[in-house]
């Protein structure tokens, strides 16, 4: 709820224009993904050295452990999309037939999250600061993904440089489902590479 007060916060101090879509729905449709990326990794960064004691007595799948952080914030986050339905009644937004590509788009937010997740619960077990670079790294992030701002008001060149953020096509994408909007196709395309490039990145070192 905090987050959201900002994001609306600053986009109506700044005058950020919304594509023809009412501002508080769409901040919203960014910053729902956005909160659940966020804190399941802060969650599975911290996740070995808090199971740390469970780690050294059993023997299990050490994957479980940031997994789980992982289905604790989907939980969250469906219950966020069910709010977002009312937002949608209320301003009398009705999505497309594009809205079976929903699945989809919270599959490749999950596997995102997870990659990243997985990456630094390893990191945090070598390089103990990651735990307090990481709030900063994700603050940083969030300002340079268009969350609170679409991505029709960058250049062209900054727009392909954003694009290399997977979850700038991951928030295009379910902006587009919810508003009916037509899909970028070919930026679902390279934020579904860029996070199985993240996974495979992810298990591989957290297996070294």
């Amino acid at each position: 709820a905090t987050v959201l007060i900002f994001c609306l916060l600053f986009g109506r101090l700044a005058g950020i224009q919304s594509a023809g879509i009412p501002y508080p729905v769409f901040a919203f449709a960014g910053v729902a993904p956005w909160f659940f990326f966020s804190s399941t990794v802060t969650s599975c960064s911290n996740s070995l050295i808090g199971s740390s004691n469970l780690i050294t007595k059993v023997y299990f799948p050490r994957l479980i452990i940031p997994t789980a952080a992982l289905i604790a914030g989907l939980v969250d986050f469906m219950i966020a999309l069910s709010f977002m339905s009312g937002f949608l009644i209320y301003y009398n937004i009705y999505p497309t037939l594009n809205i079976i590509v929903l699945p989809f788009l919270i599959l490749l937010t999950g596997v995102f999250t997870l990659g990243c997740g997985i990456l630094t619960s390893a990191l945090t077990v070598k390089f103990r600061d990651i735990q307090h670079i990481l709030p900063f790294f994700l603050q940083l992030m969030m300002f340079i993904t268009p969350i609170i701002y679409p991505t029709t008001l960058l250049t062209s060149s900054w727009r392909q440089a954003a694009y290399l953020n997977p979850l700038t096509g991951i928030i295009d994408g379910y902006r587009s489902v919810l508003f009916g909007r037509p899909l970028r196709l070919s930026s679902l395309l390279v934020s579904a590479f860029l996070t199985s490039f993240v996974l495979i990145v992810g298990v591989w070192y957290f297996r070294k």
